[in-house]
């Protein structure tokens, strides 16, 4: 099982990038977690995946910037401890 935290800084806010993580989480099977905006004008991702592969696949796809109307500048990945979801949802 890995769980990481993801911040993601850019034009993150305001474009639809939590609803394409959201998408994006919901397409490559496996990954749960949360994704909400941060008042710093960052999103916050937790995920979970009990498959490696496709943690990867989804750091990537984020790194690119799922919505087409974003603009990742910056994205920070560290290995985190939560609890487990069962689902993937964007919180407020």
């Amino acid at each position: 099982m890995k769980k990481v935290r993801i911040i993601v800084q850019g034009r993150v806010q305001g474009v639809g990038f939590r609803w394409a993580v959201w998408e994006l989480a919901n397409r490559i099977d496996g990954i749960t977690g949360r994704v909400w905006n941060r008042d710093d004008g960052c999103v916050e991702i937790l995920a979970e995946a009990k498959d490696p592969s496709k943690m990867a696949l989804f750091i990537q796809e984020v790194r690119k910037g799922p919505s087409p109307f974003s603009k990742v500048t910056y994205v920070d990945v560290s290995m985190a401890n939560f609890p487990s979801y069962q689902d993937f949802a964007i919180q407020n």
